[in-house]
């Protein structure tokens, strides 16, 4: 059996010799046992009894055997007859045999948890908290720890009173090293109920800080830290931090692979209370000899430590780091000394100064990631250090890097107006413009843009280059601004009306042909707009033209029972919408997909963020995620919608081959091109990331209608998680309706929502620039009393049109809702307060 061979067609032989008197034999069977009893769990039954028997045997070490292996034993057609004979185990005399058991309850519990609450084990369990033997109180608590990692209760909390706690901190002083760590990481999942409660624990624990064994005194770091945030009295509190301070430089002397743990552990503690170690960063300095993930470790803590005291020291420290032969590290230097200046504010003149000498010394890849830099702090601190730009400028050639590219190029357009030759230098760039990656067009598009609006009388704008094929600006003008495609405004009541068409829609369009002019892109002619309640146009006729189908990028399909089928909505028979035919505007078969568009591939790199974006929140939790946390956000980028995302890596170990992909949803919001995560994502390390989506994937109704399920795959799993996206993200710019139309439907639709907002900022024209870049066009305005009333129209990307009617007062905003589809009157309704109160 040890060298692999199968000898499972001798387990009746074997059972057999369980009968035996021979201790070393009968380890031998037992052994044998729990490798084969998954594999023969009818012939397991032929066990039982000889399990009772030995759990009655004379010998303590044939009664803990035979416990320890039926708790070994996951079969389930055993697990009853393991009760008693477990009960009787809990309760022995020889506290061998109790310890033994409380493990066996753990392990009884992640096979049917049902049956351990049923018997009383978990109350059994409690009581052997205080048993007289430090050894059974430390398995207990071990057992109650296992337990409650996989129990939807907090198990501790309930077992752990203020009786057993002392009884825990007795028999801390007598256990081994490992029932210590057993004992005092049960201790940080409780809270005290008072500050005198706190202070006593962190005393008795005090004394764990000067044991030998670094993870005894991680641990006790960890109660005491926990325990600290409960601690009224302030000289206490500073005793207690200048305690910690020697423990935990003493680790900085052991081997390398525990010295790492310590110090991923000290970087949540400097977090925490960095005065702990204000005076202990020499410590931390990096030596000839670490490994480099010491060295990464160290480098962190040292950005942390750094303040206005010991800055001169630190970016000493620092400039020698970025001299040494490994690139990363020496990235990571670079970027250290801009973590500094933009943490201390007094020592950016020091550190922007540090970071031009090491440009000079014109290593490649020192002088890119300076420039990156450069490019943050001048983010901070605007219109302060700008006369370095000259020597930034002196390194162009030199740059083959997207990021730093990008950084350059976003310096140049910020500080065009100071740059004589700044059309020059963004000619060179625009020399392999269509090689460089989405990242680098879009800083190219915007510095040109910002050169424009800060000399707008330079003949010399770069841009010709871009020049493609376009319809006339005067052509597309007419079909967003001409009123007459809407027809005149008729106010229901003999009140004022102070506009027909406002044309909110077509404050958009300008901005539209200022970039075609300036550029020479093509922005394509706009839509005609239909009319509003035809229900067609589902699919705006831009997603179309990008394609976006997913047959090509089914990474994920059929995983988990999940359909993330890529087939897109084109595909679909028409009877595939099943009851969508309210929220859907009865679409019918949605236009097809343009066949010459790649998959993955979009027209032009993605736009800024436009209108509201909501504040980003948990999406997936690194606890579900296996160390990968994930914020994200929805917002509109240009006439596309897009998924934000923060990746953080929590884990250990890099992570890599990142690739998303959506479940059928209301909306048909599908990844338009793949996610873009190129290399591996470190240990602490955070990246972002924009998806543009399009919404002509395919379609099945959620629930509720904005709910996306979403799976994300990397090199450690597939991760599923479901997420709301806020419905303006789908409301389409070719939302202006007709205002006597908005007036015969809201007259003829009932009151379905109306809600109160109080503190609105801003007044009636902020309120209603807020609405239209959200896609939330006004067609008509009128007074009705103290209130100005804006009349609104929205239409979503599936061609359902939304109407509501928003009522500005003095010290009130009232919204009123309605549409032909009830179930997205609400989502409209909280997505406008949002909108208006950010």
């Amino acid at each position: 059996m040890t060298v692999g061979k199968d000898v499972s067609a001798l387990f009746p032989d074997v059972v057999n010799c369980m009968q035996t008197d021979n201790l070393e034999l009968k380890k031998l069977v037992y052994l044998y046992l729990m490798n084969y009893a998954t594999s023969q769990p009818d012939l397991t039954i032929m066990a039982v009894n000889t399990f009772q028997k030995d759990c009655h045997d004379p010998s303590p070490l044939i009664r803990a055997l035979a416990v320890r292996t039926m708790g070994c034993i996951r079969v389930d057609k055993i697990t009853e007859y393991l009760c008693d004979p477990l009960r009787k185990c809990l309760k022995d005399e020889d506290p061998y045999v109790r310890k033994t058991a409380a493990v066996c309850v753990a392990k009884l519990y992640d096979i049917n948890p049902e049956l351990v609450e049923d018997q009383g084990f978990l109350e059994t369990l409690r009581d052997m908290l205080s048993d007289p033997t430090p050894m059974v109180v430390a398995n207990a608590v071990a057992a109650l720890s296992e337990i409650n990692e996989v129990s939807e209760d907090d198990v501790m909390v309930s077992l752990i009173n203020s009786g057993t706690l002392n009884k825990l901190l007795t028999a801390i002083n007598e256990c081994t090293e490992w029932g210590q760590i057993f004992i005092l990481d049960s201790l940080s999942a409780i809270e005290p109920k008072d500050s005198k409660e706190a202070q006593h624990i962190c005393e008795r624990v005090l004394p764990r800080l000067q044991h030998a064994n670094t993870a005894v005194v991680l641990s006790a770091v960890k109660v005491i830290m926990k325990y600290l945030e409960f601690v009224e009295d302030s000289n206490f509190e500073k005793a207690m931090e200048r305690k910690l301070a020697p423990p935990l430089v003493t680790m900085m002397s052991v081997e390398p692979e525990v010295q790492y743990i310590a110090l991923r552990n000290i970087n949540l503690v400097v977090q925490r209370r960095p005065n702990i170690l204000k005076h202990e960063m020499k410590v931390f300095f990096v030596k000839y000899n670490d490994p480099i993930y010491v060295k990464l470790e160290k480098l962190d803590i040292v950005c942390r430590l750094a303040s206005e005291a010991n800055i001169s020291q630190v970016l000493a420290e620092l400039k020698e780091y970025a001299t040494e032969v490994d690139v990363d590290f020496v990235r990571r230097s670079v970027r250290a000394i801009g973590r500094c200046a933009i943490k201390i504010e007094g020592s950016a003149e020091r550190c922007i100064d540090t970071l031009v000498n090491l440009i000079h010394t014109k290593v490649n890849y020192v002088v890119q990631e300076a420039i990156v830099v450069i490019k943050d702090i001048f983010r901070k601190y605007p219109n302060r250090y700008e006369s370095i730009i000259g020597r930034l400028c002196e390194n162009l050639d030199t740059l083959d890097e997207p990021e730093a590219k990008a950084s350059m190029i976003w310096i140049i357009g910020e500080y065009a107006g100071r740059i004589d030759n700044a059309d020059e230098i963004l000619e060179q760039f625009l020399d392999n413009y269509l090689d460089e990656g989405p990242t680098v067009q879009l800083q190219i598009l915007t510095a040109i843009v910002k050169l424009f609006l800060k000399k707008p009388q330079d003949n010399r704008i770069p841009g010709a280059r871009l020049q493609a094929p376009r319809s006339p600006p005067m052509e597309r003008g007419r079909d967003h601004d001409s009123g007459d495609d809407y027809g005149d405004s008729r106010s229901p009541s003999p009140q004022r009306s102070r506009s027909g068409n406002n044309g909110a829609g077509a404050s958009a369009a300008p901005q539209v042909d200022l970039m075609g002019d300036l550029l020479g892109l093509d922005m394509g002619p706009s839509e005609p707009v239909a009319d509003p309640l035809s229900g067609m146009g589902g699919a705006s006729s831009m997603a179309a033209a990008q394609g976006g189908g997913m047959d090509d990028f089914d990474l994920l399909g059929g995983l988990g029972g999940m359909d993330m089928g890529g087939v897109p909505a084109a595909a679909q028979p028409s009877g595939a919408m099943g009851g969508l035919d309210d929220l859907l505007g009865g679409l019918g078969d949605p236009a097809p997909v343009q066949s010459g568009a790649a998959v993955g591939q979009s027209a032009m790199p993605l736009a800024q963020a436009t209108g509201y974006t909501p504040q980003q929140f948990c999406m997936l939790t690194a606890q579900k995620g296996k160390g990968l946390e994930v914020y994200g956000t929805f917002s509109r980028r240009g006439r596309q919608p897009a998924i934000e995302l923060s990746f953080t890596n929590k884990a250990m170990k890099p992570m890599q081959d990142f690739a998303i992909q959506f479940n059928k949803n209301t909306f048909g919001i599908a990844p338009e091109t793949p996610l873009n995560m190129p290399g591996a994502l470190m240990p602490n390390q955070t990246r972002e990331a924009t998806v543009p989506l399009t919404t002509i994937g395919p379609v099945a109704k959620s629930d509720p209608i904005t709910q996306l399920q979403i799976a994300l795959k990397n090199n450690v799993d597939v991760f599923y998680y479901n997420c709301n996206m806020p419905v303006h993200v789908v409301f389409v710019e070719d939302g202006v309706g007709n205002a006597d139309t908005f007036f015969d439907e809201w007259d003829a639709l009932p009151r379905s929502n109306r809600q109160e907002i109080e503190d609105v900022k801003g007044g009636f024209g902020e309120i209603q620039d807020k609405l239209s870049s959200n896609n939330i066009f006004t067609v008509s305005d009128r007074e009705d009393g103290p209130f100005d009333v804006l009349s609104c129209t929205m239409k979503l990307s599936t061609g359902v049109w939304v109407y509501a009617e928003v009522a500005v007062g003095r010290d009130i905003v009232e919204v009123d809702v309605k549409s032909q589809s009830a179930e997205i009157i609400p989502f409209a309704s909280d997505i406008i307060r949002d909108i208006l109160l950010a």
